[in-house]
């Protein structure tokens, strides 16, 4: 089969790999019908994953129809479509029983697909502890609206729901690229007063501008005072850190209010500095990422209801024979691209 694969830093390929099998009694084969490409695969491309696998197939946003599964899988079966989780996780451990399935005690808990065991920009892909992994997708839900539930709407519902939002609420997104804007949506659930949303690219804020009108669209030139304007209480409430650059980092903290929750959700290529005498007495709660990605059920019925719709962010679509194109234009950002889908 097929595989885009992870050979050293700076360099992928499309290699012909063999189908996988099961491993273990919870294993399942999902035959992937599409998938996509990450803003994290291009940071293990780069080098900024030290714990990614050379010879690892990478991807972890994929959906697909299951093919096979181990004698211990009760909650799926062949022919099932399927959402494939981000992470992978045990379901028993003291982490996953408390929710906290991305600090999964399993050897492979956590981010492991498309990182540390072969991923999904394939023909198939093996999912283990598949009763946690896999998402049977509602018949009134399309392949292409379960795309993202994995991987960055999981992460938006995610970051949205311990931001702590309540309605009357003035709540800061940095970051209007995909998972920011799975975030914008998550958020809207929350009923919060009013959003702004701040990128440094023009098309991103024009997608927010079209898409969600009633969204405050910020440059950071303009933030500071933008959320000081529409705020009574000296900053945002909440402060949803979605971008993963220094200045976003000092961005999110100078732009709470005092005693407001900083969500931190971001992947960062280096360390961020908490420059403590400046925040001192504003008393903020800090909370990092990554994903507990373990509602995906709850947001297929959301998107089965019409509430969650990202379809919108899939702008392109490209053949598996031809991914090398597709992250060339994914991570250039040409052609106002947002996600791109690969089919396979």
């Amino acid at each position: 089969m097929l595989a885009y694969t992870y050979l050293e830093q700076g360099r992928f390929a499309l290699l012909d790999k063999p189908k996988p099998t099961p491993l273990h009694d919870r294993d399942a084969i999902v035959r992937v019908t599409l998938a996509s490409i990450c803003t994290s695969d291009l940071h293990i491309k780069h080098g900024s994953v030290p714990r990614a696998v050379p010879g690892v197939t990478v991807g972890h946003e994929m959906v697909g129809i299951v093919e096979q599964v181990g004698p211990a899988v009760t909650t799926v079966q062949p022919g099932d479509r399927v959402a494939v989780n981000v992470e992978t996780f045990c379901g028993t451990c003291f982490f996953c029983r408390h929710g906290w399935v991305n600090n999964c005690t399993d050897p492979n808990g956590g981010w492991a697909l498309g990182c540390r065991i072969d991923g999904g920009q394939a023909e198939y892909v093996r999912v283990p502890y598949a009763d946690q992994g896999l998402s049977r997708i509602p018949d009134r839900v399309s392949d292409l609206q379960a795309l993202l539930v994995g991987d960055v709407l999981a992460t938006g519902y995610w970051a949205a729901d311990i931001a702590g939002i309540t309605p009357g609420d003035t709540v800061l997104i940095l970051g209007a690229g995909p998972t920011g804007i799975c975030t914008l949506q998550c958020v809207r659930l929350k009923a919060p007063k009013q959003i702004i949303v701040c990128d440094a690219d023009p098309v991103r804020l024009d997608f927010v501008r079209r898409h969600y009108p009633e969204v405050i669209p910020a440059l950071p030139e303009q933030l500071l005072e933008t959320v000081q304007s529409h705020s009574g209480h000296g900053g945002a409430d909440a402060v949803l850190e979605v971008a993963g650059t220094p200045e976003t980092f000092r961005m999110a903290w100078e732009c709470a209010r005092p005693n407001a929750v900083v969500t931190v959700v971001a992947l960062y290529d280096a360390p961020q500095v908490l420059p403590l005498p400046q925040m001192y007495g504003k008393n903020l709660t800090f909370k990092t990422g990554g994903v507990d990605g373990c509602r995906c059920a709850e947001i297929l019925e959301l998107i089965a209801a019409g509430r969650l719709d990202t379809t919108a962010l899939i702008t392109h679509t490209y053949p598996l024979s031809d991914i090398e194109a597709a992250y060339d234009l994914f991570e250039h950002r040409r052609d106002a691209v947002m996600k791109v889908a690969i089919t396979m």
